[in-house]
């Protein structure tokens, strides 16, 4: 193998092993328009881009909707970005929630399947209080980013499983796989806590990313002049 080959293939593996960070996808965070409060069947629906988000479970009457003061800032930005996340949520929406015995499932439903929703989680358990979201075993996900709120300070959500646990907790999670629905539970009681839902794509045909692209453009441009050497020598 010549030495621009080596090269080549050098560049190339690092360029590829930094794509994964370098381009982080930007979110369509959920703009919720309506809900109704119900300690079992309290509802919620909203739109993400051109999908449609509709919520059954435990509603809180503190819940915010349209955008309007009261709601949370979802901030600092570091604390609900990063990782795959490149944007916390724009509005000042949130669904609450109290959790504890008995409250049952709590399910949102897209209106067409997509692909690795995502969900920002605020303010959960306190002190003295953990709180936590239990996901089943057929909805992984890992933890994209976490931290203080502007609320409440405190500290990162944290994971055990399929379970997220806080204590004053709060950040952002990234389910893995496509999506028609995602349901959990919230087994301990603690004043309240909130959750908002986004998406950064709907199950379709594949589309290379901005990030293969840049890959392939800078693979090609390296790859020309021993291409071009190999056809003037063959």
């Amino acid at each position: 193998m010549s030495r621009r080959t080596l090269v080549t293939l050098s560049f190339l593996g690092a360029v590829l092993m930094l794509e994964g960070d370098a381009w982080a996808d930007v979110i369509a965070w959920t703009d919720w328009t309506t809900f109704s409060a119900g300690t079992l069947n309290g509802t919620a629906t909203g739109t993400v881009g051109s999908v449609g988000v509709s919520y059954l479970g435990q509603v809180l009457s503190n819940s915010n909707t349209s955008n309007t003061a009261g709601g949370v800032s979802w901030g600092p930005a570091s604390t609900f970005s990063g990782g795959s996340i490149s944007n916390a949520p724009p509005f000042r929406d949130i669904i609450t929630l109290s959790g504890g015995t008995g409250t049952g499932t709590n399910t949102i439903t897209f209106s067409i399947p997509v692909v690795d929703p995502v969900m920002a989680i605020w303010s959960l358990g306190a002190g003295g209080l953990p709180a936590s979201f239990v996901f089943s075993a057929s909805e992984p996900f890992t933890i994209q980013s976490g931290g203080p709120s502007n609320e409440f300070g405190g500290s990162s959500i944290t994971k055990v499983g399929n379970v997220v646990n806080g204590n004053e907790g709060s950040g952002t999670i990234r389910f893995s796989g496509t999506y028609s629905e995602i349901t959990w539970t919230n087994p301990q009681f603690e004043f309240f806590y909130g959750f908002t839902a986004g998406v950064a794509g709907v199950a379709g045909p594949s589309v290379p990313g901005p990030s293969t692209l840049v890959t392939l453009v800078m693979g090609l441009l390296v790859l020309a002049p021993f291409m071009r050497r190999r056809r003037a020598h063959p």
